[in-house]
């Protein structure tokens, strides 16, 4: 069985959501069975195996992405699984998988900054309507997403007819630093964009019933949004702009008297939340459908709308009881979470259908 795996979402500097799900379930695939990496800069080999397959095509943001197929079809490929959905189908001579992660830029169309500028207006006016979606998972055998809840989203919408398999993301492996806590917790850590469902100023202004703690932003941020939230922090609060850090600096933030926390207002699944719960660190979260998949009773949850109620629930973990209990639950329902068992899904999937 040959596979193709599409890799060209995978950056070549940091990972974000999309990239890390790309290069971890492509890694653990690439165990299972031997897979061919599409990837369209040199550098995104890096996050796979030296002696990996590898096939050089455009980006997935060039124009001659809706024509992919045609040009797949010589390398007479048996499966072509991409982790989006708008890797072009027009003629294709293979078994196709597609991946909506979710839901999100439907209920908050405006595009990544980072994007061209003709991709970011397409983007917005693709995600005003359902149909153009509708016809892309068309082109798809296969239709894979990463919740149950982004599952739900997608049926309930009608984006497509086919059965929707849940390849879900998992937390990547923290074991450098051992986890550590004080009676009151010092540090309050948030990994994502800067993007507005993201809601960092919720986190941002509940640091004024938190005194003697600091919030701390790991991702890298625009100049513009950061002089925006800056002018929201509140007197006398500690907040720390790190403008991007790397995993060792993320994991060893996390392991100093940490919880992990977010308020966004819509998530596929929240990889940020499951790396905390699987090393140990407590969290604090938006209560939102997702998270309650993700976290379950391992997770404190509070209104978005009330930086307050945030406040009021990183307090909570300040009894050492209880902070234990939560840590455990999360350790507990962590371990149903793993790229292998993701792996070993996918490849489930795509034999079922040939």
């Amino acid at each position: 069985m040959k596979i193709f795996f599409d890799a060209r979402y995978t950056r070549t500097d940091y990972h974000d959501g999309i990239s890390r799900y790309s290069a971890e379930l492509g890694n653990a695939l690439n165990k299972l069975t031997p897979v061919t990496f599409l990837i369209s800069d040199e550098k995104q080999k890096k996050w796979f195996p030296k002696d990996a397959s590898f096939l050089k095509v455009h980006p997935g943001t060039s124009v001659k992405e809706p024509f992919t197929a045609l040009i797949l079809n010589k390398y007479k490929p048996d499966v072509v699984y991409s982790p989006m959905q708008t890797i072009g189908t027009f003629g294709r001579k293979y078994t196709s998988v597609l991946t909506p992660q979710d839901m999100i830029y439907y209920r908050h169309p405006k595009a990544p900054g980072f994007l061209p500028f003709f991709v970011r207006a397409g983007w917005w006016l693709y995600h005003q309507v359902y149909w153009p979606q509708r016809m892309l998972l068309k082109g798809g055998d296969i239709i894979t997403t990463v919740s149950h809840t982004s599952a739900d989203d997608l049926k309930k919408a009608r984006m497509t007819n086919k059965p929707i398999h849940v390849i879900y993301n998992a937390p990547q492996k923290f074991t450098k630093y051992p986890v550590k806590h004080e009676k009151t917790i010092k540090n309050i850590v948030y990994m994502g964009s800067f993007m507005p469902y993201k809601n960092a100023e919720t986190l941002i202004r509940g640091m004024q019933w938190l005194p003697g703690r600091t919030l701390h932003l790991l991702s890298r941020i625009s100049p513009e949004r950061k002089t925006e939230l800056q002018t929201l922090v509140p007197e006398g609060a500690q907040v720390v702009f790190h403008n991007g850090v790397s995993d060792d600096e993320y994991e060893r933030l996390l392991a100093d008297d940490a919880i992990l926390a977010t308020a966004s207002l819509d998530e596929g699944y929240g990889i940020p939340v499951a790396e905390a719960m699987a090393m140990g660190v407590p969290v604090v979260v938006s209560d939102i459908p997702v998270f309650h998949e993700v976290g379950a009773s391992g997770a404190l949850y509070f209104d978005p709308a009330k930086p307050e109620d945030f406040a009021q629930k990183v307090c909570q973990l300040d009894n050492p009881k209880f902070r234990k209990q939560q840590i455990d639950h999360g350790l507990k329902h962590m371990k149903q979470f793993s790229w292998n068992a993701s792996a070993r899904a996918l490849l489930k999937a795509i034999k079922d259908a040939l």
